[in-house]
């Protein structure tokens, strides 16, 4: 089992990655550890900003992810801004409620994630990015997942017998299968070595 530390103390990224990563030890990040700012132009440039802080303070593997929504209403905001798009200290709730409100239910939004991967002990870095596209729903539905998914009606769920569900409504196994995230692991672990 090859052990991979994830620039991360989000205890739900943690967990998915665990899910997702199946052969893989996901390590969070050592509480001494400081991550650099967000403060990149796009997802790659904070992935890689992250990932490359703990491999170097490290020394490990490290694998770091930056991820947002994308309403096309919006002209692609929140964006990289996501995880505070209703302020600095912004919960997942209030950070929901600005999007609904802002956006028209029914819109076009696009999830994506970019993972980094950085090894000191290769001198290697790579990105890996992954795409799930869908619609706005006009409120909130399902208790699963976590941050825009109680809103998100992704494109590639076939729906239950009450119509096309959000990602909040989905079970692991079917969110990991069409997920931004779960494609971009995908891609990421049919590039690195085990």
């Amino acid at each position: 089992m090859s052990r991979l530390l994830l620039a991360t103390r989000n205890a739900h990224k943690l967990r998915e990655f665990a899910r997702l990563m199946p052969g893989h030890e996901i390590v969070p990040l050592p509480d001494g550890v400081e991550l650099p700012p967000e403060d990149g132009e796009t997802f790659a440039e904070n992935a890689l900003g992250k990932a490359r802080a703990a491999a170097a303070a490290t020394g490990q593997a490290a694998i770091a992810d930056d991820s947002g929504i994308e309403a096309q209403a919006l002209g692609g905001r929140p964006g990289i801004r996501s995880a505070r798009y209703a302020g600095e200290d912004a919960t997942d709730e209030q950070n929901l409620a600005k999007l609904l409100a802002e956006a028209p239910h029914g819109s076009p939004l696009t999830y994506v994630c970019v993972i980094a991967w950085v090894d000191p002990s290769r001198g290697e870095e790579r990105t890996f990015e992954g795409r799930c596209t869908g619609r706005l729903a006009a409120e909130p539905r399902g208790e699963g997942g976590f941050g825009y998914d109680p809103a998100f009606v992704p494109d590639d769920d076939i729906g239950g017998p009450a119509g096309p569900r959000s990602m909040a409504q989905l079970d692991d196994a079917e969110k990991d299968h069409i997920s931004h995230r779960g494609r971009a692991v995908r891609s990421l672990l049919a590039a690195i070595p085990d």
